[in-house]
């Protein structure tokens, strides 16, 4: 059970699930807010975590089980149910929609080996460019580039 007066995980993405892993702690209420890149690398520990998990009991096990396929899948519908959310102007589900997207997000990105820092990185590396000038630049560097 997550610690009270935390966020709830995901729909779907096994919020009763017992982590008892120290990395994914949660701080104590009235400590200071974590940075984004430790809620994020928390995260990150615990579907790390859930890849040796049985399937019949974590949910992030049962997506890595399935394989990239139901991943994506996922991906799909929580990217839908964000724009639709959008669409209808609700802030809060927007913002719980867009929470369960980045989750899978981040389920893919443990699939392929890869973390969420990575991203942080790249989004660093693009900030303060232009975004014509970025799409450009991906769109005539050699495929090979764009694929690392």
């Amino acid at each position: 059970m997550k610690p009270a007066g935390g966020p709830a995980a995901p729909a779907g993405a096994g919020a009763n699930e017992p982590d008892g892993n120290a990395a994914t702690a949660r701080p104590a209420t009235g400590a200071a807010a974590p940075s984004t890149a430790e809620v994020l690398g928390r995260l990150a520990a615990l579907l790390e975590s859930r890849r040796s998990a049985d399937p019949e009991r974590s949910y992030v096990a049962r997506l890595f089980a399935r394989g990239p396929d139901a991943i994506l899948k996922k991906i799909g519908e929580e990217a839908t149910e964000t724009v639709m959310a959008a669409k209808d102007g609700d802030r809060s589900r927007i913002v719980a929609e867009t929470a369960d997207l980045w989750f899978h997000c981040l389920v893919m990105l443990a699939h392929y080996g890869l973390s969420p820092m990575q991203v942080l990185d790249e989004l660093a590396r693009r900030e303060g460019l232009s975004g014509l000038d970025e799409k450009a630049a991906r769109r005539d560097a050699p495929a090979k580039e764009r694929s690392k």
